[in-house]
C-alpha cells in the first residue's frame, strides 16, 4: 500500500445547474450545494487512493466534517486539494481544500476506511 500523509491530489468541477442547491434539495439558491462540495471531496479523495491499495480493496466513507464558506456559482470553478492527513491501520483520514480561484470555498475532513470490496458489497446485499 502506497499511502502516507503529504501525498495530495487535486479534481475540478465547473458548477453546471445540476449541482447547485436548488437541484439538491439543500437550499434553494443558485450556487455550489453543500452536498456537491462534499462529492468533490471524497471523489478526490478516492482519485488518490486509485492504484495505491492492495489488490481487492476499496475504501469506504466513514466520517466527513465540513465548513462549507464560500458560494460559488453556476458556471464558476472549484478545485479541490486532497492531502493524506494520516494513515492508521486501516482508517485514513484526509483534508480536503475547495478553492475558487485563491479563495477558499470549504475545508472539510474526510475519513474513510480499507475494505475489501467483495465481502463489503456482499454483507450490504445479504
Amino acid at each position: 500500500m502506497d499511502l502516507r500523509p503529504g501525498l495530495a491530489t487535486r479534481v475540478q468541477l465547473t458548477v453546471t445547474d445540476a449541482d447547485t442547491a436548488q437541484s439538491l434539495g439543500s437550499g434553494d439558491v443558485p450556487v455550489l450545494g453543500t452536498p456537491r462540495a462534499l462529492a468533490l471531496a471524497e471523489a478526490a479523495t478516492v482519485a488518490l487512493t486509485a492504484g495505491r491499495l492492495p489488490t481487492g480493496s476499496t475504501t469506504v466513507g466513514v466520517r466527513v466534517e465540513l465548513d462549507h464558506l464560500l458560494a460559488t456559482p453556476v458556471g464558476g470553478s472549484v478545485v479541490a486539494e486532497a492531502v493524506v492527513s494520516e494513515v492508521d491501520g486501516r482508517r485514513l483520514a484526509f483534508v480536503v481544500t475547495l478553492r475558487q480561484g485563491e479563495q477558499v470555498a470549504a475545508r472539510i475532513r474526510v475519513d474513510r476506511m480499507i475494505v475489501d470490496r467483495e465481502k463489503f458489497v456482499a454483507k450490504a446485499y445479504a
